[in-house]
């Protein structure tokens, strides 16, 4: 599939008309999201839809540890046996050599500390892009522009690979730093990793992922600078992102949508409860976004249009 044009370069003028052709024409979602949801057994509805609200924060679970400043907590919206949608996993980044992947039989274990296992990746983890889907630990591996799949039941790494051109260890990370430089994503239609390049000259950059092979599928370039946002997600094929990490009365600032190769400003409001967020990630099987802020593991509750 040819890739689209690169996107314009950010000009705050057309914005007024980009919204305006947005409500106007309706854009039906994209043929590859369309065909990803409805190949899948028991997901007729898939319910998608823009992002129109985030609840306030539910807290799940504190870290006790410096460990746990800032970290990463997910649950499989597609597990494979044993796992269940239930079981809850969690890093704590905060450290040189983060190795340790705490497993838990559910979310309420996560407030106790007590995992039922802990998994000792093979190579350490940077930063707090990573996700669990379909039985895999996708995440960067330290000091590196890959992408590595870890199989929780074969406990060993089955997949890696470079994203080409990918800035990595702090050259393009979110505000808030934190080597955030290359973030995984887990929507409706699959596994996405939300970068930048230099050719990008620091905007976003967008590439959707095979989960088996970790082959670039397709990628887009968007017009929103990475350094400028928190933090980022996806829904339904369309990137969200955070206006601060540390702000109290935050929003979700810009949508960029795969579906038409355009963004757009937005104003939701999004609550920094304890001011330091350095992960979020939206869960499509629970409907909600999981997020880590200052210590605390929270969920945000959603709707869609």
């Amino acid at each position: 599939v040819p890739g689209p044009t690169a996107a314009p370069r950010w000009d705050p003028q057309p914005l007024a008309y980009q919204e305006l052709q947005s409500e106007r024409t309706e854009v039906p979602a994209s043929q590859l999201l369309e065909e990803t949801v409805l190949s899948r057994p028991g997901s007729e509805d898939s319910g998608c839809g823009k992002l129109v609200w985030v609840g306030e924060p539910v807290v799940f679970g504190r870290a006790e540890s410096i460990t746990g400043k800032y970290g990463v907590w997910m649950k499989d919206p597609e597990p494979v046996p044993p796992f269940t949608r239930e079981t809850t996993w969690r890093v704590d980044t905060v450290g040189t050599e983060v190795r340790q992947l705490f497993q838990y039989e559910a979310a309420e274990q996560l407030a106790q500390g007590y995992p039922a296992k802990v998994h000792i990746l093979p190579r350490p983890l940077e930063s707090t892009g990573a996700v669990v889907y379909r039985g895999g630990l996708f995440f960067q591996p330290r000091r590196s522009r890959a992408v590595a799949r870890y199989d929780l039941r074969g406990e060993a790494v089955t997949a890696e690979r470079e994203i080409p051109g990918a800035g990595y260890h702090g050259q393009y990370p979110y505000s808030w730093g934190g080597y955030t430089d290359i973030d995984l994503a887990v929507d409706e239609t699959g596994l996405w990793v939300i970068y930048s390049t230099e050719k990008a000259r620091g905007a976003i950059v967008l590439s959707k992922l095979d989960p088996e092979t970790l082959e670039i599928q397709r990628t887009w370039e968007t017009n929103i600078r990475k350094r400028g946002v928190a933090n980022s997600f996806v829904i339904c094929g369309t990137l969200y992102t955070v206006s601060s990490y540390s702000a109290p009365n935050a929003t979700i600032n810009f949508a960029y949508d795969t579906a038409t190769s355009t963004s757009r400003a937005l104003s939701i409001p999004f609550e920094n409860r304890f001011r330091y967020l350095s992960m979020v990630d939206y869960n499509p099987a629970e409907r909600q976004l999981f997020a880590w802020d200052s210590f605390n593991m929270v969920t945000y509750p959603v709707r869609l249009s």
